[in-house]
């Protein structure tokens, strides 16, 4: 499909249940698409509704109203009405994500925190281990921590795992919420080729970038998330 990904007139509001059930909405009439092979990046002020649109988009939110359609094994899959075995199966095979934040079982280690999206596409584990230590490499993780569990590392080391655990499969749409936030210049640096890369491969890429560089050199076009917003938000 040439536009893996379609969302249309997504509607989102949270109920504040300790303030007497008030309805704060935080996104209006959302339409948009993302092709393959392009990456556009969410625009505007904090607090605008970015990471709740990335959220909703996988599954994590639920809409208020509209699709969010998916091209998942040749069929579409709209994630606003899906169960959740059928979202599952969209992240294992179809949309993959990259938070802010990597959460993982305790005590399992780093090597096996990235390989582990190929070993549940059945990849076998020796092959998921390589390319998984292809890419710490690449990212510029120390050998020596590729054995111990990334909870004992720093900010920019777990973001590090996060980002090559988020790459290593070849799912045709990538969310990235703020993926080079805690990294060095060296590191953003790769991480921009990385993003090219999964371009010319043509993934569909949707993404919050804050830091500028990093915006101007990955994104196809920016989108306005103002424009889908019910209320104003100060810079």
């Amino acid at each position: 499909m040439a536009t893996p990904l379609v969302v249309s007139e997504v509607f989102k509001s949270f109920t504040m249940h300790l303030r007497d059930g008030i309805r704060l909405p935080v996104v209006n009439n959302a339409n948009f698409s993302v092709a393959s092979g392009e990456c556009v990046v969410l625009g505007g002020p904090s607090g605008i509704g970015k990471s709740s649109i990335l959220k909703m988009l996988y599954g994590n939110y639920a809409v208020d109203a509209g699709q969010i359609l998916v091209d998942h094994r040749d069929r579409i899959v709209d994630i606003a009405t899906a169960d959740p075995r059928a979202i599952l199966d969209v992240r294992r095979h179809t949309m993959g994500y990259v938070s802010q934040f990597l959460r993982t079982v305790p005590r399992v280690p780093a090597l096996d925190v990235v390989a582990e999206p190929l070993v549940a596409r059945g990849v076998e584990a020796a092959e998921a281990k390589d390319k998984a230590s292809e890419l710490l490499a690449r990212l510029n993780l120390p050998r020596e921590l590729w054995g111990l569990p990334p909870a004992t590392f720093s900010g920019g080391e777990q973001q590090r795992v996060n980002i090559a655990r988020g790459f290593i499969t070849t799912h045709q749409i990538l969310l990235l919420d703020e993926p080079t936030a805690s990294l060095d210049a060296v590191n953003r640096r790769v991480v921009v080729e990385m993003i090219r890369q999964k371009k010319e491969a043509g993934v569909a890429l949707l993404g919050i970038f804050h830091d500028e560089e990093v915006r101007e050199a990955v994104a196809d076009r920016i989108l306005d998330v103002a424009q889908f917003s019910p209320r104003k938000v100060a810079a």
